[in-house]
């Protein structure tokens, strides 16, 4: 069986792969077991290196993947990735308990054999054990997780390109519930029952899932992101692709940009936020959801939070995964505030060094 899940505690980067970037994240932990934010960086990619998760430029990326490292200034080789959960089939099954991990595997095999539309040979498999079933407790939830083993051997295919070894491919939408789930916990009630819409907002594509407690109530993947304010600066100033990128970045832009360019995306993008939340709504017996958390690379743009609020009526915020950490001396803190949002998955994925 692969590692799709795989664990461990010597130190582990997390290192998020997008259309956009490549980001890393490496966290320790205090005396008190609190974490402590070491190391993180991005690396830009360009357009077409990764299309839909898939890797289209493998030398390109897995250079990218070295700089990254080399600007981060670890020396930890151990990595966990992730797959978009578009390469990913999970299936959530029950089992009887008191199984041995062995009978577990062919009960896992053989339930997977229905659910996986190609021949286990194929597919890299793994499962987890959730814990009892609700309505027969004798029984245990069990997570199945495949991915095509080319997939998974593209991502570990980079790492060793990179000088680096996967000890965890995880699945992307997993790694930033994991991340966000501290951030949860930082609500009224300690987040205990609140419904929350959790929104990363990449370059060509807006992840939503809907969290409670530690179950997803939905999720929807939507083809709308950053990418498409660039396009916008493109068009209105006549920058190329690249200039238009930089310039986002840097905020060097013409004075009728907040007007003319930054509001009208602002307020497009505020409204499919709501719109996927109508989708929401109108698929599960939910009408309301009691906080917005925004992530991704858009989420910090100016008054994103206050146009998501008014467009929805229910709270927003944007995330900081490093919330509540103590930060190193080495980590560039204006940076990395500024970048916060767009570290979720990253994390998530570094945090799987301590998840036993």
């Amino acid at each position: 069986m692969g590692s799709l899940f795989g664990r461990q505690s010597a130190p582990l980067l997390g290192i998020d792969i997008s259309s956009s970037s490549v980001k890393l994240v490496e966290l320790g932990r205090d005396k008190a077991g609190s974490y402590v934010l070491e190391r993180c960086a991005m690396e830009q990619l360009e357009r077409g290196w990764i299309v839909d998760g898939n890797v289209e430029k493998f030398e390109e990326v897995a250079e990218a993947i070295k700089r990254l490292v080399k600007k981060s200034g670890t020396k930890t080789k151990h990595v966990a990735l992730a797959l978009p959960s578009s390469a990913v089939i999970t299936k959530r099954i029950t089992l009887p308990g008191g199984l041995s991990e062995q009978e577990m595997e062919v009960q896992v095999e053989s339930e997977a054999n229905q659910y996986i539309p190609f021949s286990l040979d194929e597919v890299s498999l793994d499962f987890c054990v959730l814990g009892p079933n609700k309505s027969a407790p004798d029984d245990v939830d069990v997570l199945i997780a495949a991915s095509r083993k080319e997939k998974v051997q593209d991502r570990q295919g980079l790492a060793e390109a990179a000088g680096l070894k996967a000890m965890v491919i995880d699945i992307e939408s997993n790694a930033a519930r994991m991340a966000a789930h501290r951030l949860v916990e930082s609500l009224p009630s300690n987040g205990q029952d609140a419904v929350v819409a959790l929104f990363e907002i990449g370059a060509m594509t807006t992840s939503m899932q809907v969290l409670r407690n530690d179950e997803v109530l939905y999720d929807r993947d939507q083809a709308f992101g950053g990418s498409q304010l660039t396009q916008l600066i493109v068009r209105q100033y006549g920058f190329s692709q690249e200039e238009a990128e930089s310039k986002k970045r840097s905020g060097d832009l013409p004075e009728d940009y907040n007007s003319a360019v930054l509001r009208p995306f602002v307020d497009s993008l505020a409204q499919e936020v709501a719109r996927a939340l109508q989708f929401f709504f109108t698929s599960t017996p939910y009408n309301r959801v009691d906080h917005i958390m925004l992530a991704g690379g858009s989420a910090p743009l100016a008054g994103l939070t206050e146009a998501v609020t008014k467009n929805t009526g229910f709270a927003c915020s944007t995330i900081n995964p490093f919330d509540g950490m103590e930060i190193a001396g080495s980590v560039r803190l204006k940076k990395m505030v500024r970048e916060a949002p767009t570290y979720l998955t990253s994390c998530g994925l570094a945090m799987r060094r301590f998840l036993q």
